[in-house]
């Protein structure tokens, strides 16, 4: 990639973006559309292609409910089996307490192709904490699968917090969240107190958790927190945090609030490539949330000497 290839977006207008590489030698992608009324799904044999390929309705709001309202940030994946989508949603746009009513869902298809078949609606994703929540992942490591995902605490100042849970089927937990961290840093803490977004990366003998922090305009930033890999990863303890962020706003090449990445592979099947959106502008009217012009952005991601990922700038390999 070039760098006139990395100052343009994959795919405009396309927030929260989610890129997979499945065994079937496809990229899947899906994203939060502007609308937030859908779950959209593509798939290409290059990452390239992404842009241009077909996009396909997967799964619509109902007009009414507890999830019928903001459906965001999307990701999907190939659980024991078969294909799952976990989004979030809301019942309303009313906002309580400072923040929106978000729960967090699952849909499943057991179909080859996610793109055929049908979806079947699994129902929420209950974590046992009743409060605004969104962001969810899941990673398998030594045959365990995890949920990983963002929830405000009554008792935290701020939006959200990254919590981490076995799961005992892929729509349900099997144990207690465990808090693996919170906005406590100031470039956490810029318009919103926020942790959310978590993305994993399993490579040179660590777990890495990417996630993004502080309000969606150009204060958006990446943190990262990483564990060995033979380390309970349910122990906060085993859990480093990087005091500074790894990703942020681009000035010079006028690449705004990065974040809410996920990592896929290059079709060299080694390269580590690094999925985020950005802004290109700052000049924003009213609230971030309803502006579009979040797009897709793809770069490969560079290693230091200590194995640790090197994210550089948005902007450049």
């Amino acid at each position: 990639m070039n760098l006139t290839q990395l100052l343009k977006p994959l795919i405009e207008q396309r927030a929260d973006p989610y890129i997979y590489r499945h065994t079937d030698g496809y990229y899947y992608f899906t994203a939060s559309v502007p609308q937030y009324d859908r779950i959209e799904l593509r798939r290409a044999k290059t990452i390239e292609g992404l842009a241009s390929a077909q996009t396909r309705d997967v799964w619509r709001k109902p007009d009414t409910g507890p999830y019928s309202e903001l459906i965001w940030a999307p990701e999907i994946h190939f659980n024991q089996g078969a294909w799952y989508v976990y989004f979030a949603a809301a019942p309303s746009r009313e906002i309580k307490n400072k923040l929106f009513q978000h729960r967090m869902y699952a849909i499943r298809n057991e179909n080859a192709n996610p793109l055929e078949g049908q979806w079947e609606f699994m129902g929420q994703v209950d974590t046992g904490i009743d409060s605004f929540c969104l962001d969810a992942t899941t990673f398998t490591h030594q045959g365990q699968l995890y949920y990983l995902w963002a929830q405000k605490h009554e008792d935290i100042e701020g939006n959200s917090n990254l919590y981490i849970a076995p799961m005992k089927t892929p729509w349900q937990i099997a144990g207690a969240p465990v808090m693996l961290s919170k906005p406590e840093h100031e470039w956490e803490c810029r318009g919103f107190l926020v942790n959310e977004g978590p993305s994993v990366l399993k490579k040179n003998g660590k777990i890495f958790i990417s996630y993004s922090a502080s309000a969606t305009d150009h204060n958006y930033a990446m943190g990262l927190l990483w564990a060995d890999e033979n380390a309970d990863l349910l122990d906060p303890a085993s859990w480093h945090k990087a005091d500074q962020p790894v990703l942020q706003t681009c000035f010079e090449h006028k690449i705004y609030g990065p974040g809410h990445n996920s990592f896929t592979v290059a079709e060299d099947g080694s390269t580590v490539l690094l999925v985020y959106h950005a802004r290109t502008y700052t000049e924003i009217v009213g609230d971030p949330l309803w502006n579009p012009d979040r797009h897709t952005f793809v770069k490969p991601l560079r290693w230091d000497a200590d194995g640790m990922p090197d994210f550089g700038r948005p902007s450049i390999a």
